[in-house]
């Protein structure tokens, strides 16, 4: 769990907090924390109280976005920090269209883990 920088910050749509997500997952707030600490999800420190947040999109219908944790993990292995991961999910690519972090929730996560595996060097 990072401090973002601002360029990034700005690149993410909305954020939430992580009682947020654990009421919007129906799970405890130490089963958010554990799906951050399994690399499932990105939470960073934010804001002028440094509270922990994840980015809103990256949840949908009552659970983390199908395709997520695997494309964390495929960038985690191809040496991004969480910092380069939120960048690189959150910048918009017009051959998506819209990016990676719109397509995985638009159950379009095929296309984003190819994309994902070919930055790999």
């Amino acid at each position: 769990m990072t401090e973002i920088d601002a360029k990034i910050d700005a690149l993410v749509p909305a954020w939430l907090t992580v009682p947020d997500i654990a009421e919007r997952l129906g799970v405890e707030v130490t089963r958010v924390r554990q799906l951050v600490k399994e690399g499932q999800l990105i939470a960073v420190r934010r804001g002028e109280n440094r509270v922990l947040q994840v980015p809103a999109e990256f949840i949908g219908d009552g659970k983390v976005v199908k395709g997520l944790a695997g494309t964390l993990t495929l960038l985690r292995d191809d040496g991004f920090s969480d910092e380069e991961m939120l960048e690189w999910l959150f910048t918009p690519d017009p051959s998506l269209p819209g990016t990676p972090a719109q397509a995985l929730h638009e159950n379009r996560g095929t296309e984003v883990k190819r994309r994902a595996q070919a930055l790999a060097v």
